[in-house]
């Protein structure tokens, strides 16, 4: 009788490890790419994804067989499947890693993938029987009764109340279990609503691809206030099926709950939402959602692009130009251009907006890859603010402000509008020196100096997380002459306080939103129109609609005028565009105050008086000549080490065989900020204008690294299209 020979499977794990396992697969069992398998792998017991079933195993390896199948379907169905694949030999990731990437923490932990069921509770009685200093759950007894619906027990803790006081009342019977059948269905949206759309918006849109044509990529270029989210729920009105799911991909966190809003008016409990401040259950729930086909519309931020769909008819990308799409540790992709790369494997079409696009995407328009869609009218008949340069040299500053500055925002609130005062750095002050010995306090891990945090009397750095009580005397020196020299969001913040103290100072940085819902407090204290001044990082410059801000002063717009980093000037431009961008929405016309001192700066005298893909014309222009990117392809070869040598050797040892036809070498050298962490860092920049020969090589050097032993506490990496070279 003929033996038959044993099945194999090649097999995944969530390792940072560029080789694959192979195993047997027990007699019986159907495995095929993309499911979930539990394996042993030395004396554990992993979750790994198939890859590859029957190859020949190498010979003189006994093979452990696979434990059990977690599910008897694909958790990677086969458009994700390629869709990972390609990303991992794109980025140089291991493919263990990525393909990981698209699973919840709980499915990469080997759990069920079944929805997690919330309980839903009603109230059974009005809670006169309680005692007196029971305040607490007689308020979620109230609160409870006011609900038109069983209340989930998240959303009793998101109304202020804890699990402990659900069940104190339980256990009293003063509230009980909801049937699973007692929610009441949503009610069904009029298949009529849809926004209406100004003329200019309608052009637009117009020349938007029909939804069944297969790929298509389009840039849509649209002014600040020009109404690109009305463009976007538009086009899935007319284009999106009922059975269909679509993506639409946003670059923060602090973004989705105004756009989920906006979204939800229209389509109701079809939008579900994805990123990373959701917890472990609602992540699971929401991947098996869209693995399992349902008609949603999915609104998150840049791992979005990653997940299992298998019915996506549409993507749109906002704010297209924005650096949060690229992840910047780990397996470090582009979530736009992944999305791009998506679109074509799933034949569906991808609308890409913004107001200052990207050099590369907008190259890719120019060389007709994308189409170009212009929209450069206001909505609601509001018009584009004035820019002004405000030259500072020679003026007294007053917490950054220039007098100026100060006048044009008390005029301001006096006519009952709001200003916006854009200061691109946190804290109290950059640094803190000593006036009579000149000493600064650096970070002891990093090559950088302590920002000053007044709030809490703190010294932090904000590349490592060092952080150290302030002190009103020099370290060095001990004398008193020790100040804060430079703006931080916090010293604006005083100024303006002291200034204008019978109105309301809001700042909105990352120290002032760490809490839970507070960007949401934030957002609703300005859009109730009252007199007050903003005061903020860029997280105010991205997509913000507040209708009664009239005035915009940027204390400082020369930070990106003379970096070294090659895409400073159009970051600069981004930024300056973007928070202009929030002044004069409404009816009222906006006014935008760049303090500079270098006014004659000619990219500053054509933010003021010409139109972004004018301005990104001259960009290109400067690209071109330069041979950066998009005209030449970049990968950055990192190290990292307890010491510089260690570094720089070891990215020496590599340069060799980088070298060849085709291939342009900058470095070794030290990163600009050499240390950070008390880790040396260096790096080894490549270009080539063959996209092919760039990859090659990279793959060549990457795979040598992995064969080699190196020295304790030397680590390297690779980033593919850098959006920093520093």
């Amino acid at each position: 009788m003929e033996s038959r020979v044993p099945r194999t499977a090649r097999i995944a794990l969530n390792r940072p490890l560029r080789r694959l396992f192979d195993y047997l697969i027990p007699e019986g069992m159907q495995v095929t790419r993309g499911q979930r398998v539990q394996i042993p792998f030395g004396r554990q017991q992993l979750t790994g994804l198939v890859v590859e079933t029957d190859v020949e195993p190498p010979e003189g390896i006994t093979l452990k067989t696979i434990n059990h199948a977690l599910e008897d379907w694909q958790a990677l169905p086969p458009e994700t499947f390629e869709l990972l694949s390609w990303a991992s030999t794109y980025y140089q990731h291991p493919l263990g890693e990525c393909l990981f990437t698209a699973l919840p923490p709980a499915l990469r932990r080997g759990r069920p993938a079944r929805e997690k069921e919330e309980e839903s509770w009603v109230a059974q009685s009005s809670g006169s029987e309680l005692p007196a200093n029971a305040y607490r759950q007689k308020a979620l007894l109230q609160w409870l009764s006011q609900q038109p619906a069983p209340a989930s027990t998240g959303a009793i803790i998101k109304a202020g109340f804890t699990s402990a006081q659900v069940n104190g009342l339980t256990g009293k019977g003063l509230i009980e279990r909801a049937k699973q059948d007692s929610n009441p269905a949503a009610a069904p949206l009029s298949p009529d609503l849809r926004p209406t759309l100004t003329p200019a918006q309608q052009h637009a849109a117009s020349q938007l691809p029909a939804g069944r044509e297969g790929f298509d990529a389009t840039l849509l270029y649209g002014i600040t206030g020009s109404g690109k989210t009305e463009i976007y729920l538009h086009y899935l009105k007319e284009h999106l099926t009922d059975t269909g799911q679509a993506l639409v991909l946003v670059p923060e966190i602090n973004l989705t709950p105004q756009t989920v809003a906006r979204f939800r008016h229209y389509f109701g409990d079809r939008i579900v939402v994805w990123h990373s401040a959701l917890n472990d259950g609602e992540r699971l729930n929401t991947w098996l959602k869209v693995r399992r086909g349902q008609p949603v519309i999915l609104i998150g931020t840049r791992s979005a692009v990653l997940l299992p769909f298998t019915g996506l008819e549409t993507i749109i990308v906002d704010e297209e130009h924005d650096s949060s799409y690229k992840q910047g540790e780990g397996f470090r992709y582009s979530g736009r251009d992944l999305a791009v790369y998506r679109a074509h494997l799933n034949k569906c079409p991808i609308i890409m907006g913004s107001a200052t696009p990207s050099l590369e995407s907008y190259h890719n328009a120019r060389q007709g890859k994308y189409r170009l869609v212009r929209l450069e009218e206001r909505a609601k008949k509001a018009v584009p603010p004035t820019l002004s340069l405000l030259d500072i040299r020679s003026r007294p500053l007053e917490g950054g402000l220039s007098r100026p500055a100060l006048n044009a925002i008390r005029d301001t609130l006096d006519r009952g509008e709001q200003a916006l005062v854009f200061v691109n750095r946190r804290g109290y002050a950059p640094v803190m020196m000593c006036f009579d010995c000149g000493h600064m306090v650096e970070c002891p891990r990093c090559d950088t100096r302590l920002t000053y945090h007044r709030r809490d009397r703190a010294m932090r750095c904000h590349h490592c997380d060092y952080q150290a009580a302030a002190t009103s005397h020099c370290p060095k020196c001990q004398s008193e002459a020790f100040k804060p020299v430079g703006q931080g969001t916090e010293r604006t913040e005083d100024t303006l306080a002291e200034a204008f103290p019978s109105v309301p100072v809001v700042r909105v940085d990352r120290d002032s939103t760490q809490r839970k819902g507070s960007i949401q407090a934030i957002l609703e204290k300005v859009n109730s129109g009252a007199p007050c001044v903003l005061v903020g990082t860029q997280m105010l410059a991205k997509g913000h609609d507040f209708p009664n801000v009239t005035l915009v002063v940027v204390v400082n717009a020369d930070g990106g005028l003379f970096s070294v980093d090659f895409r400073a000037p159009e970051q600069l431009i981004q930024t300056l565009l973007q928070v202009s961008g929030r002044a004069g929405r409404g009816n009222k016309v906006g006014k935008v105050l760049i303090q500079t001192c270098h006014s004659d700066h000619p990219l500053l005298k054509s933010l003021c008086t010409e139109n972004y893909l004018s301005i990104a014309d001259q960009l290109m222009a400067e690209r071109e000549q330069g041979q950066f990117p998009p005209f030449r392809h970049m990968a950055i070869f990192r190290a990292e080490s307890d010491t510089m040598q260690n570094s720089l050797e070891l990215l020496d040892a590599i340069k060799p065989s980088a070298s060849g036809p085709g291939i342009e070498i900058w470095g070794p050298l030290p990163a600009l900020i050499a240390r950070r962490a008390d880790r040396h860092r260096a790096q080894l920049v490549l270009l080539s204008s063959q996209r092919g020969r760039l990859n090659a090589v990279l793959a060549g050097i990457c795979q040598h690294l992995d064969q080699q032993k190196l020295p304790p506490k030397v680590k390297w990496m690779v980033d593919v299209d850098p959006m920093e070279i520093g």
